[in-house]
């Protein structure tokens, strides 16, 4: 089975270990001098970046259930291809939650303190525990990767005969803790901005995080797709891109009959701060792409697809960041910008989670050029060129595969 190689992106790791060295650096002064001299939090403000910059990675790493449960709980066996990548960005995703989880508690020394002292009523306690198993399923369906790639065949076997139970256990985590992290803003009734705080906010993040981590799912189809023959045929990217199209109008029905009921469209009549962060989050993220995936031209084109999917993530980014951030403000009494410590530290992280995934995509069978049918017999495809990560693909495929 032949291994993808890794795209190459031109001038990125110099750029990726300057932030990373950046982020460093501002980690180490955050833990010498502590969240008041470091960051732009306050009592009247006590979330904020890297608790948003949390809602976006988990929401994107919600691929790795999605994909786990078509593949092995639905028998959708044509997007096997994608199980691995799916699986590795999820991981990755939850291991930098969890660190930036750490950096941003007050006491990171009792991050221990969830496993001993149960408080069932609070939804924090649910969230880590999720958080903590899933993590730890993810390793587990991880491992066979690492294990392959050193030709360990033992414990692939006895991995893959417990398997079922541990996918069916990581789905179910991974649904609670998705939408718990909409639960967490039910405390704030009287805080959070009508347009964001709604009691559907756990359905909200998790009708969300599906349309996202699909979207993620596409992008790196498309990012590692060469010469009119991508990594998923046509006719599977077609059918995940009919997913999320499916999953924007959900959201869009469901947000604006919650704003209808609860009275709050009103809010939307005048251009203010907190409508224009509205209109940008639901038009970039939601209608546009939209519009666009009820095409099947779009739906069937590399670069079309590409820019949909692109802006699904985008808008899912300013969804989080408005609800962990700019619902919670006073404008313009009381604001908030993160400190250059608090952005250092974010990109630092982000620029750790893309090198991880290049260094571990190019080392270990993560990408394998399978495309598979149906009931068909699954060929290689041929080896690929190494395009920008950030580029859309250049060639069109809209011929079905």
């Amino acid at each position: 089975m032949k291994t993808l190689s890794v795209p190459h992106v031109t001038g990125w790791r110099p750029i990726a270990i300057i932030l990373i060295l950046a982020g460093a650096l501002a980690a180490v002064a955050r833990f010498a001098l502590g969240l008041g001299a470091t960051t732009n939090l306050s009592d009247e403000f006590p979330w904020g970046l890297w608790i948003g910059f949390d809602f976006l990675g988990i929401g994107l790493a919600a691929s790795g259930f999605t994909i786990v449960a078509a593949v092995h709980l639905f028998h959708a066996k044509e997007y096997e291809p994608i199980v691995r990548p799916a699986i590795l960005t999820a991981f990755i995703g939850y291991l930098l939650v969890v660190l930036v989880l750490i950096i941003d508690l007050g006491r990171p020394d009792h991050f221990w303190h969830p496993l001993v002292m149960w408080n069932p009523h609070s939804v924090m306690c649910e969230i880590s525990w999720c958080l903590m198993l899933y993590t730890t399923v993810l390793s587990l369906e991880f491992a066979p990767i690492i294990l392959e790639k050193f030709n360990i065949h033992s414990p692939i076997k006895w991995i893959h005969a417990v398997s079922l139970p541990f996918m069916i256990f990581g789905v179910l985590l991974s649904t609670l803790h998705q939408s718990s992290f909409g639960s967490l803003y039910l405390i704030v009734p009287n805080r959070l901005h009508a347009l964001w705080y709604t009691p559907l906010l756990p359905v909200l993040f998790f009708i969300s995080c599906i349309a996202s981590g699909l979207s993620m799912v596409v992008l790196e189809s498309l990012i590692f797709s060469r010469n009119g023959r991508p990594f998923l045929p046509t006719r599977l990217r077609a059918n995940l891109a009919k997913a999320i199209a499916l999953a924007l109008a959900v959201y869009f029905v469901v947000r604006i009959q919650d704003l209808l009921t609860r009275g709050a469209l009103h809010d939307l009549t005048t251009l203010t701060y907190y409508s224009v962060a509205f209109y940008a989050e639901l038009l970039v993220g939601f209608v546009i792409p939209f519009a666009l995936l009820i095409f099947e031209k779009v739906r069937t084109s590399q670069t079309g697809l590409y820019y949909a999917s692109l802006m699904v993530v985008l808008g899912f980014a300013f969804n989080r960041m408005n609800t962990a951030i700019t619902g919670l403000e006073r404008y313009p009494s009381q604001t908030y910008f993160p400190s250059i410590i608090e952005i250092f530290i974010m990109l630092g992280i982000t620029a750790v989670g893309f090198c991880a995934f290049s260094f571990i995509a190019e080392y270990l069978p993560v990408f394998t050029a399978e495309e598979a049918g149906a009931g068909q017999h699954r060929d290689a495809a041929p080896s690929v060129e190494k395009k920008p990560l950030f580029a859309p693909p250049e060639c069109e495929d809209p011929r079905p595969s």
